[in-house]
């Protein structure tokens, strides 16, 4: 069952990775780079601090920090427990894959880019929710747009998206909660 998993997994990696064409390359580079989120994030954290205050913000600041912290090493341990190598690095389909990312890295399973914007997506969305209805939807919209740019590039397969966008929702969550434990303790009194 899980060798059948793995080959639809391998066969949608590459029928979405051959989609690509050259003219469309430099977006997706664009898109994946890390430095990429950075304009997004910052407008994320000016939001917190017009709507609550510095003290907030500084509060948030420390959780968003843990929450990808977490997030990013919680991914390198599945990557090094698991050991699945990228699509970019197996020799079983080198030749099929359409490969433009600036490195490979060695294992893949699963995506750190999927799983940290989609923490993010779903801890700025809560905590902005009563003040930008729609802010969550665009988040996951960005976050789901940033996962496909990993396949785009050769980088990870579906499988190692869906895993880290879930785990994103999952810790985006659970530090959203932690936030608010906290905010009501030192910052709310």
């Amino acid at each position: 069952m899980i060798e059948d998993l793995l080959k639809y997994d391998t066969e949608l990696f590459l029928y979405l990775n051959n989609l690509g064409s050259s003219s469309w390359d430099n977006l997706w580079l664009i898109i994946t780079a890390e430095l990429t989120f950075v304009p997004l994030y910052a407008i994320l954290l000016y939001l917190i601090y017009k709507k609550f205050g510095l003290k907030t913000l500084l509060i948030v600041a420390v959780v968003i920090a843990l929450m990808i912290t977490f997030t990013d090493q919680t991914t390198n341990a599945f990557k090094r427990g698991f050991q699945r190598l990228r699509p970019c690095g197996e020799p079983s389909i080198a030749d099929q894959v359409r490969f433009i990312a600036v490195r490979c890295g060695k294992y893949g399973f699963f995506s750190g880019h999927a799983s940290n914007s989609m923490a993010a997506a779903i801890f700025a969305g809560l905590m902005l929710k009563p003040y930008y209805k729609y802010l969550m939807i665009i988040l996951i919209g960005w976050s789901l747009i940033v996962a496909y740019s990993r396949i785009y590039v050769g980088v990870h397969y579906p499988l190692d998206l869906l895993c880290g966008l879930t785990f994103g929702v999952i810790a985006g969550t659970l530090f959203y909660f932690l936030a608010q434990y906290l905010l009501k303790r030192y910052a709310r009194n």
